[in-house]
């Protein structure tokens, strides 16, 4: 699967969409559709589709954002020094989409790896188990539960 960013996808996106990938903003805390979402599946990059977590690495860290311990596809997840508003934070972006997805923080769960990818719901898409083969994510079926 080819995964990228194209003028059609990010037409498509909603204003919030647009302001969190394209503009680097962050949803209001507990506002986000994926916060308090445990269904077994994998959520995507919303402008390039490319698979970026998967629900059994997901936590409720009590952030108001969605969590999880780590990508599934590492390589599509970039990682780049953020001094914004005056703090010291590693933000998260996709490799293929170049969307700002989030922040990743070491306080995570140790058991899990000690990571915490605080990630904008607004820059997610979710894909249920049911539908992955489907939608040709397939081979992600396997880091998928249940």
């Amino acid at each position: 699967m080819e995964y990228r960013k194209t003028p059609d996808a990010v037409a498509r996106l909603s204003q919030e969409q647009y302001r969190v990938t394209q503009e680097n903003g962050t949803e209001r805390p507990y506002t986000g559709e994926y916060d308090h979402h445990f269904e077994p599946g994998i959520y995507v990059d919303v402008v390039s589709g490319e698979p970026l977590f998967a629900s059994a690495q997901k936590f409720d860290s009590g952030c108001g954002w969605p969590s999880f311990a780590k990508p599934i596809e590492p390589a599509h997840v970039v990682e780049r020094q953020d001094g914004s508003h005056g703090m010291r934070r590693i933000e998260v972006r996709s490799a293929h989409g170049d969307s700002h997805l989030g922040h990743v923080f070491s306080d995570g769960p140790r058991e899990m790896g000690g990571l915490r990818y605080c990630i904008n719901s607004a820059a997610l898409r979710f894909i249920p188990k049911a539908e992955m083969e489907a939608e040709g994510y397939g081979a992600y079926l396997d880091q998928v539960e249940g």
